[in-house]
This record gives structure tokens, C-alpha cells and sequence, in this order.
């Protein structure tokens, strides 16, 4: 079925349009202006395609982008789909599937993140080092579809250390503090608890949010590059003073969006050398 279902879903987009991209970007929440940045060629809703889960959370518009980004070929996710929404963790990472298949071989995460690291501030961005999924699904469960990748796949090494020399060299010419840790997901919608947070810093997380490791699972199985980017976009339960809100989380990276996107432009531009 989900063979079946991707393979339906790409035969769509290549008859929609032949652009064809080599980089994949996903874009969370409060960040989505990123794609009006674009040189856009394609704007297609998730509605269009044929078995697409369709975005519902707030400033997720659901659009997939086609267009040019720094002279480079690319597809942008403005918005996803979370495991909160109700999707299956398999449905959540078709798009990027997708992508891939349409030939994008490197894929750029960005998600707004609670800080677990006291030395982390709101407004930080986190260059993502590595990952804990134990408490979400895995998005390879399930019959293995193999023509993606194989049954058991390596996550030794899922956020490539060529791209995270690239951004941590392209942030320092842009003047942009990088900071450097471990994201952890949970399922939401709800934010953590204090005693979870502390739990969660135990277990070695810097940051924590609602999506990006599964996604990263998924891409690291079928093949492509992997880097991710956090925006820290409020202090998790326990370690800020007030209550969470989602408004909270929306201001921040609404705020701090235009050096964000600056430093997604020029990333996209410096991984061309992977391109050829």
C-alpha cells in the first residue's frame, strides 16, 4: 500500500510539472514565509495529490514549492503533518518520500524547538548533532518497502557531518551564532511536563519538539543527506517562569524568521557542492 501510494503521488507531480529538485526543505512552524523567498516555478496544494496527508496545524500552509533557491533546484514543504494531527508516522513522512523519489538528494529539516539546555536562549538556532526517537513510532515499521532502502538501516551518522561543516562555516560568514545539540521528539500536542523535560534532559536532549525525527528516520533510510535546524522558540516546561503557549512559539520564530531565512538562502547555495 505504501509503495502503491508514493508511487501514485509521484506520477501526479511528474505529470504536473518537469522541474525535477536536488534539495528538499521542510519548513515548521512559524518559518513558512521562507517559500514566498523563492524564485517559485510550481505552487501545488498537498489537497492535489493523491493520497498527500494535508496539513491543520496553525501556519502550516500545506503547499509544496518548486522553484529556485540560490541557483539551486528545490522543493520546499511549506508546512507538514505531525503525529498530533492524527496521521499514521508512515503518512507523515510520504511528502519527503516523494521528493526523493523525484531525485531531491539532500534534505534540509527546520522546526521551532523547546530548550532543555539552560544555556540556550529563545531565539537561539541549533545546528541538529543527533537524535532521540524512543519515545515516538518508528516510520519504518511495518512491511519494508524496499526499493526506498533496507530493512534494518544505520543511524550511526543520520545528520551528515559534511553539511554540518557547511553550516557551521556559512553561519560564521553570516555573522549567525550556531548552537550545537541533541533534539528529542514527542508525539503532542500537548507540551511537556516539568518532570518530563527533566527526564528528557537525562536522556541527553538539548531541545525538544513535536516532529523532525521521524522525518529524519525516513530520509536517512532512503538515501538522502540529511541536515536539520531548530529554532529555539521558547525554554521547556519547568525551566521558563510562564506557561506555554502556542503564541509563544509563533512569535519567536515569526521574529526571528528573516535571519533564519537568510541562513537557509545561503545554505542552500553552499550545498550546491554536493550536487554534481
Amino acid at each position: 500500500m505504501i509503495e502503491q501510494k508514493l508511487k501514485t503521488a509521484l506520477d501526479f507531480l511528474q505529470k504536473k510539472t518537469p522541474f525535477r529538485p536536488d534539495i528538499a526543505i521542510t519548513l515548521g512552524s512559524g518559518l513558512g514565509g521562507f517559500a514566498e523567498t523563492m524564485e517559485k516555478i510550481a505552487v501545488i496544494d498537498y489537497a492535489e495529490i493523491p493520497g498527500m496527508p494535508v496539513s491543520t496545524a496553525p501556519s502550516h500552509a500545506g503547499k509544496l514549492v518548486f522553484g529556485k533557491l540560490a541557483g539551486v533546484n528545490a522543493a520546499v514543504l511549506q508546512g507538514r503533518v505531525h503525529l498530533y494531527e492524527g496521521y499514521d508516522v508512515r503518512e507523515t513522512v510520504m511528502p519527503l518520500r516523494v521528493l526523493r523519489m523525484l531525485g531531491a538528494k539532500i534534505l534540509l529539516l527546520t522546526n521551532s524547538a523547546g530548550a532543555i539546555n539552560t544555556d540556550f536562549e529563545c531565539g537561539d538556532f541549533m545546528l541538529v548533532e543527533d537524535h532521540i526517537s524512543l519515545l515516538v513510532p518508528s516510520p519504518l515499521r511495518g512491511k519494508n518497502p524496499d526499493f526506498l532502502g533496507p530493512r534494518f538501516p544505520d543511524m550511526t551518522c543520520v545528520y551528515d557531518k559534511d553539511l554540518r561543516r557547511i553550516a557551521d562555516s556559512t553561519a560564521e560568514r553570516a555573522g549567525i551564532p550556531l548552537r550545537h545539540g541533541v533534539l528529542v521528539q514527542t508525539s503532542g500536542p500537548n507540551f511537556e511536563t516539568p518532570a518530563e523535560v527533566r527526564f528528557l534532559k537525562t536522556m541527553g536532549a538539548d531541545a525538544v519538539c513535536m516532529s523532525t525525527v521521524t522525518e529524519a528516520t525516513a530520509a536517512r533510510h532512503c538515501g538522502y543527506r540529511v541536515l536539520a535546524l531548530s529554532c529555539i522558540s521558547n525554554m521547556a516546561a519547568g525551566i521558563s517562569e510562564t506557561p506555554l503557549t502556542q503564541e509563544e512559539v509563533m512569535a519567536t520564530a515569526q521574529e526571528k524568521a528573516p535571519l533564519f531565512n537568510r541562513l537557509l538562502r545561503d545554505l542552500a547555495g553552499a550545498m550546491a557542492v554536493f550536487l554534481n
